[in-house]
This record gives structure tokens, sequence and C-alpha cells, in this order.
């Protein structure tokens, strides 16, 4: 699998303990920055991961600000992008099981490092249930190619 990983100031010591367990689950990583501690803005990182999901160029992306609140918001604009904002193992299993999360959204100051880890492992290993669950996804699907359609008038 290959996850594009990117986050803002906030979200920087929490995205390099990610790399490392991503690495240790065999998981291709494309670090979308940002790279040091100076203040940057979180739109720029957002829509950078979420570009590569929206257009296929990854499977699925990880982003981190200091909430999550602003990253989920960037990265829900994007077609066919469904991120989850999670803050324990139970969000993180349902938004793969029922939503099949394709970008897990992180608030580094509102969760500690191990249920981060914890947090990770579980949208990693978890598969979309598909069925019921496909139909909704779908119905997502018709309501975004709707405005997609309106914004073009």
């Amino acid at each position: 699998m290959k996850i594009a990983i990117g986050c803002d100031h906030a979200g920087l010591q929490l995205k390099e303990n990610i790399k490392t367990l991503l690495v240790s689950l065999g998981v291709e990583i494309l670090d979308y920055g940002t790279g040091d501690s100076c203040s940057v803005d979180y739109p720029d990182y957002g829509e950078r991961v979420s570009d590569a999901v929206s257009s296929g160029a990854v499977e699925r992306g990880i982003l981190i600000c200091g909430t999550g609140l602003g990253m989920s918001i960037v990265a829900n604009k994007f077609p066919g992008v469904r991120a989850t904002l999670c803050h324990n193992s139970f969000t993180a299993r349902m938004g793969r099981l029922h939503n099949d999360s394709n970008i897990l959204v992180l608030g580094a100051r509102t969760i500690d490092e191990r249920i981060a880890a914890e947090i990770v492992r579980i949208w990693i290993e978890t598969p979309f249930e598909g069925e019921r669950h496909s139909r909704r996804l779908e119905k997502i699907s018709i309501i975004e190619s709707k405005l997609n359609d309106r914004n073009r008038e």
C-alpha cells in the first residue's frame, strides 16, 4: 500500500512517529511535508495529500494538524475523498468498515502518540465492509457529481 502523509507545524512530531510505524507495517510513504517546526498554513499540506488521493496517485492519505478539524475541511473538498477525523480505535475502525475512509485525519494536540499509533494501525488493517455501506457511499458520489455539475454551470 502507498500512503501520502502531510502535516502542519503542530503535527510534525506526530507525523514523524507515524512514519516509523508505517514503515514497520510495510507501507510505502510519500511525505508531502512540512519538514520543520516553522509555522505554516495547513491548507497547503492538506491540498497536496488530498489531491494525491483524489487523483489516484496513492491509495490513501494521512493528515495531521493541531485539532484535525482544518485538515478535515480541506480534504473533504476533493472529489472521491472520504476523510475521517479519528480520536480513538472505534472511530478508526468504523471509518474504514462503514465509510471506506481513504484519508485519516489526526489532531496532534488532541490525542497522545500511543493512541495515535493504535488509530493508524487499526485504520491501515481494517477492510471496507461493503454491502449496504457501498450503497450509501454511492449516494455520496451522486451528491458530489451534482455539486460538481452545478459548479460548472
